[in-house]
């Protein structure tokens, strides 16, 4: 399979990850990735490289995870800090046809340790600072071996010491055969542990190959997601397919990434809506940090209209375009639409978008046999190749979410008028009393500049509390705030907290159920 012709080869036969950096380096040896962070595993790589070095030294580390005893079809867990190489160790563990786990660097050792169980014996690959995290979970009884990703610990086997092992043929898993297990971002309970497939992948990236093929010119494109996420699978592989320069964000603070993109000026940049929304501040920054970008991107989750229109205003192209896209880690993109800087409006942020070519199909189901409309919300649910494959350990689990072979996507909307899915609430998050908590958080959001998050979540009285953080966690104006939300008597008084202080997900996801636990135990003052 050497000598492919990288975007072709991924639609005919497949997302084969451990051959994206070798398809990528036969197009386009010299295309350059620039990091703003330093590899653990390889320190001396430096933070830039071209794509040639990158598709060796993912050659070597498969080398190296082959001399560690680790063979085709066996699952071994990554987990360790947050690195691009986490990405790497991956497309080097696909590469021998061993299935990687990617588990979070925000899980906790008992959460880990309840996945490992799931796993059946897996290898566990983990730095020195996830291993002292895990010292009360009985890893050796949970695991076939542990190999440690950087230094050596007495009973693991050290990557480090392996550097210099012989060079090995990839290998290749069939197409519907588990080629990735990623987890779920465990807002209601453990995390799922998701598995996917080179079809799977690989249907995933048609919406992405079309929205690419608009774009008049190569662009450098900056990529700020977590290394370890299904999605960052589709994003390096859309990028190096396409030989676009590539910038890796690890470092969310707004002033460093300021200045990593006025170094590097991208053209495009893909980011978690939180992350975009922290850097809101930039906008109106001196050093212009997003004058260079046409194009924003953001999945995962709706974003505030706010932080859509202060992005597109701090562009200097000409017709800068933001686009979102809505899914999920069991699907993929779903949905997706485009907002343009004259037409943006501040407070459309539930029209989250339409069918994208290639991407799955989408209806919206009654949950009382009444229509779904705004006032009665029914189902979301998606159909098509792009649904992974299974929850690792949980198949019942995994085919209660199907029905009639639609996967139910767990948020509930309804289609416009002239077709636009809106989203409403997660099912799980809905609130008696308030149409769309989200549509709430939008519009409030979009009048009170001062706000840098808000929640509405439900209160020990079944109450709907908006709780709020505001820019450098400034007291809230009482007056300002209550003429914002004169058009919602329904809330309760708001609680203020700190930003650092919300309960999140590994991808910024604000856990609602936790943060309606604080509430109940109190562990908040209210303003």
């Amino acid at each position: 399979m050497r000598g492919f012709v990288p975007g072709n080869s991924i639609r005919r036969r497949g997302l084969y990850l451990g051959m994206v950096p070798e398809m990528a380096a036969a197009r386009n040896s010299s295309t350059p990735l620039i990091l703003d962070h330093d590899l653990d595993i390889l320190p001396e790589a430096g933070r830039r490289m071209t794509v040639a070095e990158l598709a060796s030294h993912v050659d070597d580390l498969a080398g190296r995870l082959w001399a560690a005893g680790v063979r085709p079809g066996e699952r071994i867990v990554i987990y360790k800090a947050a690195n691009f190489d986490v990405w790497m160790l991956a497309t080097a563990a696909a590469r021998i046809a061993a299935v990687p786990v990617m588990l979070s660097h925000t899980l906790d050792g008992a959460t880990v340790g309840a996945l490992l169980g799931l796993l059946d014996q897996p290898r566990l690959l983990a730095d020195a600072h996830k291993l002292d995290a895990l010292a009360e979970v009985p890893v050796t009884d949970l695991t076939a071996g542990v190999i440690s990703a950087t230094g050596s610990r007495p009973g693991t086997v050290s990557l480090t010491g392996l550097a210099g092992s012989p060079r090995v043929e990839p290998v290749f898993q069939g197409l519907d055969e588990p080629v990735m297990i990623t987890h779920t971002s465990g807002t209601t309970g453990l995390p799922k542990l998701v598995v996917h497939t080179p079809r799977s992948f690989r249907v995933r990236l048609k919406p992405q190959f079309f929205l690419l093929s608009l774009m008049r010119k190569r662009e450098t494109v900056a990529i700020h997601i977590p290394f370890g996420h299904s999605r960052m699978v589709g994003a390096m592989s859309v990028c190096l397919s396409k030989a676009m320069p590539v910038l890796l964000v690890r470092e969310p603070d707004p002033d460093q990434v300021a200045g990593f993109f006025v170094k590097h000026r991208p053209g495009l940049i893909e980011a978690l809506p939180n992350s975009f929304m922290a850097w809101e501040e930039l906008a109106g920054d001196p050093r212009k940090p997003f004058a260079s970008v046409k194009y924003f991107s953001s999945t995962f989750d709706a974003i505030h209209p706010r932080t859509i229109n202060r992005l597109l205003a701090s562009s200097e192209r000409r017709f800068p375009l933001f686009y979102q896209i809505y899914g999920q880690s069991e699907v993929g993109p779903a949905i997706g639409r485009p907002y343009f800087r004259r037409f943006a409006r501040p407070t459309e942020g539930r029209c989250v978008g339409y069918p994208m070519a290639g991407g799955p199909r989408i209806r919206v189901v009654s949950r009382n046999g009444k229509r779904p409309s705004k006032e009665n919300p029914g189902f979301i649910d998606v159909r098509g190749e792009h649904v992974a494959k299974t929850y690792f350990g949980e198949r019942e689990r995994f085919d209660a979410n199907l029905h009639d072979g639609w996967w139910r996507m767990g948020d509930v909307g309804y289609h416009g008028r002239f077709g636009c899915l809106h989203l409403l609430d997660r099912e799980v998050d809905m609130i008696p009393g308030v149409g769309s908590s989200l549509e709430v958080e939008d519009v409030v959001m979009s009048r009170l500049g001062e706000l840098s998050e808000l929640v509405v979540v439900l209160g020990p009285e079944s109450e709907p509390i908006p709780v709020i953080c505001t820019s450098e966690d400034q007291p809230l104006d009482r007056d300002r705030w209550r003429a914002a939300v004169a058009d919602f008597p329904q809330l309760a008084d708001p609680v203020q907290i700190p930003l650092a202080e919300l309960p999140r997900t590994a991808t910024l996801k604000v856990r609602r159920n936790e943060l309606s636990r604080l509430l109940r135990e109190q562990t908040v003052k209210r303003t």
